[in-house]
Order: structure tokens, then C-alpha cells, then sequence
């Protein structure tokens, strides 16, 4: 211990159990430690032992009553060296004169140095920065020693001033800390004082100085680091008035209501908050030594209006552990431990307005051995009240982001279509991808891995890899809005296809196996969109052309020493991007406007055009009134001093003179 006070612990049950306190010794000889007895007692010299009883385990307190501070001339009861307690002490739980527990305490106590003497009354006065100086000299950087060009320094000798007594630091720095100012009326320090300085100059005290500010450095604002937790309400009642689209819902505790989700690098983050009106689906892998469970359910949520609402969860049993189960790395035994887990969780939000009425939670249990990694499903989606049915929102026209792209299939008689990207898990490989909808306003990329044989031909892979792709798109029109009817045509936007280069030959030039040109490997989906209006100022955005490409790679087998009987993989991917386009063209520019740059008002800090821009009715900066007042007192002035600088007024002027 180093401190002049320790706690520690004694287990069990402490009736009738004895605790005492000796001084040990090592011998010197031997260098062990001496035998001690159940003889002792609660204090031993500087020391005292306390116990504090409790149910199962009781508190035992060693402090030193000895004074720890450094002795004065002529001082008593104090430490004569910097070390001043370098003891060893035994603490003893005995029952019965049986030893039940022995502590072994080695203390190193240094003396106390944040201040010598007694503690007196007459506390060091700390003058205030903002009036007065805090220090008298400032060039005094070393203690103890003289600072050359330091002239205030009491530490420097005559003799040392002498050296550098005609280079002294001048002004504040050189302890002049209260030096006349420009301003005061009795400086004499200017070389030319204006004929208007007594008009203008201050009569002050040298007590109030500018050079004040050399010290004080005024107030200064911590920085606000954002919490976890934020407020919803600063005083009783309802003020929380409602959520708009992406803001976080909230809980009982003022909490963000968390939901695993996938973050921008594709990992999973665990405390992720669930955005208002926004659809999510997503998987998270973890294996039996890395599961962690969620939120409780039990979690009431804030519906918007400052009422709760208490989840409505429903729990199930998993059937076909096959989709949520990835990868085996051993097989079953009895010796293998296993725990029910969460497979997955399914959210819907019932919602109205800008408040939630409802929330039901369907939650997937099943077994979870040791070797096994999960796949975890977490879903999210927000359901519409006046929906009839769970597919369709009625009430918003335009899309809003994250939520799926409507399409359809025109040709088929369910027009039902589906526009995807691939969701992959595990090696990644196609056969085990899964598809996911494709959300509007997020720009995404994904793709899996195709297992390809060295003697594949060329034109079954293009077809192949041109399936594949092509089953992401079942479809042939996007919906323009989120709420388009399948029975009117004018709310869908037909998908523009380009077709991928088809090669008539089926390997590559000079007949090399293992290498195939003009594969389709690259989906690429662009969707084009624009802001339309606003509803409840929420921006209505509307999609007006979807395009549909194909890049092609060169495969090319890739193998080690041996080729014969090996695979290799050939990646697809599919991408999406979404370009945002102005509702209007923009009006183009004049061939002055593009000449004469420096009449352009957004490329020069002045602009001549809007020279009499205050008197018009656009500036609203002042009442009207106000601004024709002030614009005709200009003119009026201007129209004085032209009339004033034209040489007849002067002859008319000194006529009248005389």
C-alpha cells in the first residue's frame, strides 16, 4: 500500500471470527518473515484495524493515525525523510485460536509535499485576471535562476543586469504590465495626435487597461459532444410532436430503440438505431462464442405523441435450420453445448401520420451449437394503417429513400414483378446467394462467385452468367411512385435494356481453352429520379427512366501447378446507382453571360445589376417604408455633392461671400 488507508475483503461468515493487527519483522539472518500468533490485537503502533460486518463477506479497513507531513525546525510528530513509513503488517481472521485467513501487507508511504508548515487560515489570495495583472513579471520563466533580458527578475544580480542592461525586454512581457495606452488621454506616446484626439480619447485609470487582455483569456465553452441519450422534453408535457421520415424512434428512457444493422463497410453494428419510415433486411453472422443478445422486447417505445406502447412479440421455433445455419466446422456429438438462440426477428411498425400505433414482433428461437455460424435475419417495415393490404402504402405519392423499388411485369398476367441485387452469405458462392430488394435513393453493390471447369465452353457460360443476371430483373416497368396502381399504365416507366454483346464464336481467338471473351460479368442499373414537390414538406421524389447494361470481362481460368480436374470462380456483380436530375432543365446561358463573367452575379463578390436591389420589393431586410426613405436621402445626397463640386457653385459661393 502507498496510501495511508486500505480496504479489503473477508469472505464467509464472520461470527465469532477474531481480526487482528501485528507489526512483522524479517529476519535478518533468514530473510523470512516471523511467525505471528492469534494473540494480537485491533491496533498495532501507528496503525488501526476496522471491521464492518456484513452477510456474506465483511469489510476490513487498515488506516495509519500517524501525521505524513514533512518536518519544520523545531517540529514534532512529522516524517524526517521523504519515505516515511516503510512497514510490514500481518492481519489475522482467527476463530477459536485457529488461523482461518492471513493478509500480508507491505506499506511504502512517502510524505505529504503540496504544502509545508501548518495549515493557516490566510489563504493566498488570487487576484481576478479580468482587473488585474496576475503577474507582475512575465519574462520570469525559471525558478530559481536569472533570465537573461528579464530586467525584472529579482533573481538577477546587479552585476548579471549590467550584461544585458541595454537590451531589456520592453512592454508587457517585460513587466511593464500596466504601460499607458493609445487611447488615453495622457499618453504622449503617439508621434502625430490628430486634431480630434481630445474629443475621442479616454480618461481612465492605468488599473483599467487594454493590456489586461494579455492575461485573460475570457470565458470559454466546452465542446458538446453528442450522447447517446437525448432529451425529449425539457419541461411537463406533451412537446415531442410527432416522428418525420428518418428520424430515430425513441423509448420510454429517452433511448435510441436499437436494431442489429449493417453499417457502410458491410459489418453488422449491434446498437444500431431504427429510422422512422425506413425498411431494412438485413443478416448478421455470429457464431455460439460471439452471441450477444438484442434489446429486450419488453422495451416501450414513444409513439410520437409522448404516450408508450408495449410490443406485441410473438415467439416461434425454427423448422429448417438449413437457411439460418451457414457453415458446420464439426460434427455433432453429445459432448458438443448447444443454447436456444434468436434466429431471427421480425419488426412491423403500424403506423399513422407521424406516429406509431403499433408494434408487432415475430421472433425466430433455435438451437445454436458450438461450431456452427448462424446467419442472423433482422427485419423491419413499417406498415401503413390505412393499408389493406401489406405491400402497398396509400397516402404518400412519391418515394421516400430506403424503401423498395415498385416494379412490374407487363407481359405476365400477374403483373407482380420484382427488381433485386444479391445477398450473399457464407463462401459467397451464386448457388447460395439469396436476393434482396433493390431500395430507392441507396446506391448499392453486390455480387457472388461462379464456380466455372477449365473445359467450359464460352457460349454456355455467356448464357450461364446472362441467366443469372437476368433473374435479378423480373420485371419490365418501375413504378413512377411508390403509390403507382397496377391497372394504369401512365404511373409505370419502362426499363430500357441494352442487351449484352453476344460472340458467335465459342472460344477464344486461336482456340485456348480456359480463356472466354465478352462475358456479361457486370449488372449495372441505373435509375434516374427527380424532386416533383413536397407533402407536408417532405420531399415528394418521382423515378423517370430506369436503364438496364451490361459490362463484359475477359475469363480467363486461373489455376495452380495442376489444371486438370480443378474449378475456378468467375465474380458477377450487380450495381445500382441513382442519379438525381432537376425537375426542369436548367434555362441556358446567354453568350454574355458566358463572355462577360464579371457581370455575373454568382461568380463575383459585386454585383453592378443588383445595384439598387434594397429599393426593389424582393428585399425584405426592412420594412419598404423604410428603404425608399433611406435610398431617397441617398440620392438626395449625391445629387448635393455634384451640384457642390461644379465650379460655378464655388464663384456663386464666393460672390455671396462678398
Amino acid at each position: 500500500m502507498s496510501g495511508p488507508r486500505v480496504n479489503s475483503f473477508f469472505l464467509g461468515n464472520s461470527s465469532g471470527v477474531n481480526f487482528s493487527i501485528i507489526l512483522s519483522s524479517v529476519d535478518e539472518e533468514t530473510g523470512k518473515l516471523q511467525l505471528a500468533d492469534c494473540s494480537g490485537s485491533k491496533r498495532a503502533g501507528d496503525w488501526n484495524l476496522n471491521v464492518t460486518p456484513g452477510m456474506n463477506a465483511s469489510k476490513v479497513t487498515i488506516s495509519l493515525t500517524r501525521n505524513l507531513q514533512l518536518c519544520l525546525p523545531n517540529a514534532t510528530d512529522c516524517c524526517t525523510t521523504p519515505l516515511c513509513v516503510v512497514e510490514m503488517l500481518q492481519v489475522l481472521a482467527c476463530r477459536d485460536s485457529v488461523m482461518l485467513a492471513r493478509l500480508l501487507i507491505q506499506a511504502e508511504i512517502y510524505a505529504n509535499s503540496s504544502f509545508t508548515g501548518n495549515v493557516s487560515e490566510n489563504a493566498t489570495i488570487i487576484p481576478n485576471q479580468v482587473f488585474h495583472p496576475l503577474g507582475s513579471c512575465p519574462c520570469n520563466l525559471t525558478a530559481g535562476a536569472c533570465d537573461v533580458r528579464c530586467c525584472c527578475d529579482l533573481e538577477c544580480t546587479p552585476g548579471l543586469k549590467q550584461l544585458f542592461n541595454e537590451s531589456c525586454f520592453n512592454g508587457v512581457f517585460g513587466g511593464d504590465v500596466n504601460p499607458p495606452f493609445d487611447q488615453l488621454c495622457s499618453s504622449e506616446s503617439m508621434e502625430y495626435i490628430p486634431d480630434w484626439f481630445p474629443f475621442l480619447c479616454v480618461q481612465s485609470s492605468l488599473n483599467n487597461t487594454p493590456f489586461l487582455g494579455y492575461f485573460y483569456h475570457g470565458s470559454t465553452s466546452t465542446p458538446r459532444v453528442p450522447s447517446f441519450k437525448i432529451p425529449l422534453q425539457t419541461s411537463p408535457g406533451r412537446l415531442f410532436t410527432g416522428y418525420r421520415q428518418g428520424d430515430p424512434i425513441m423509448t420510454e428512457e429517452n433511448e435510441y430503440f436499437t436494431i442489429p444493422q449493417q453499417s457502410m463497410a458491410g459489418q453488422c453494428v449491434g446498437n444500431a438505431p431504427v429510422a422512422y419510415l425506413r425498411n431494412f433486411d438485413v443478416k448478421c453472422l455470429t457464431n455460439l462464442a460471439s452471441y450477444k443478445e438484442g434489446l429486450p422486447h419488453d422495451v416501450r417505445v414513444n409513439s410520437g405523441t409522448g404516450d408508450f406502447i408495449q410490443q406485441n412479440v410473438i415467439y416461434r421455433a425454427i423448422t429448417d435450420m438449413g437457411k439460418f445455419i451457414t457453415e458446420s466446422e464439426s460434427l455433432h456429438t453429445a459432448e458438443v453445448l448447444c443454447q436456444n438462440v434468436t434466429f431471427a426477428e421480425d419488426y412491423t411498425f403500424i403506423w399513422k401520420d407521424k406516429n406509431i400505433e403499433q408494434i408487432n414482433v415475430t421472433v425466430f428461437l433455435g438451437n445454436l451449437c458450438d461450431g456452427e455460424i448462424l446467419a442472423q435475419r433482422f427485419t423491419v417495415k413499417f406498415q401503413s394503417l390505412k393499408s389493406t393490404n401489406a405491400t402497398v402504402l396509400f397516402g404518400n405519392p412519391g418515394y421516400q429513400v430506403g424503401k423498395p423499388v415498385k416494379a412490374a411485369n407487363m407481359n405476365a398476367s400477374d403483373t407482380f414483378g420484382s427488381l433485386n441485387i444479391w445477398q450473399t452469405a457464407g463462401r459467397g458462392l451464386c448457388t447460395l446467394a439469396t436476393s434482396t430488394p433493390v431500395l430507392f435513393g441507396l446506391d448499392s453493390f453486390s455480387g457472388c462467385i461462379l464456380e466455372v471447369g477449365i473445359h467450359e465452353d464460352c457460349s454456355l457460360l455467356r448464357g450461364n452468367v446472362t441467366e443469372k443476371l437476368n433473374s435479378l430483373i423480373q420485371a419490365t416497368h418501375v413504378g413512377k411512385r411508390d403509390n403507382s396502381s397496377y391497372s394504369d399504365v401512365n404511373d409505370w416507366v419502362e426499363i430500357i435494356r441494352l442487351d449484352p454483346f453476344n460472340s458467335d464464336t465459342n472460344v477464344s481467338n486461336g482456340n485456348l481453352k480456359g480463356i472466354c471473351p465478352d462475358i456479361p460479368a457486370n449488372l449495372n442499373i441505373r435509375i434516374i429520379f427527380a424532386d416533383v414537390g413536397a407533402l407536408q414538406g417532405i420531399p415528394q421524389q418521382e423515378i423517370l427512366a430506369v436503364q438496364i447494361s451490361y459490362s463484359t470481362v475477359i475469363w480467363q481460368f486461373q489455376c495452380g501447378l495442376i489444371c486438370e480436374n480443378s474449378t475456378s470462380f468467375l465474380p458477377i456483380t450487380a450495381s445500382v446507382q441513382f442519379i438525381k436530375v432537376p425537375a426542369q432543365p436548367p434555362i441556358p446561358m446567354t453568350r454574355f453571360q458566358m463572355n462577360y463573367t464579371e457581370f455575373d452575379c454568382n461568380r463575383n463578390d459585386v454585383c453592378w445589376p443588383q445595384i439598387f436591389y434594397p429599393l426593389t420589393r424582393f428585399y425584405t431586410g426592412e420594412p419598404y417604408s423604410q428603404c425608399l426613405a433611406k435610398g431617397l436621402l441617398l440620392a438626395f445626397l449625391v445629387l448635393l455633392a455634384a451640384i457642390m463640386s461644379n465650379p460655378w457653385f464655388s464663384k456663386l459661393w464666393n460672390s455671396s461671400l462678398v
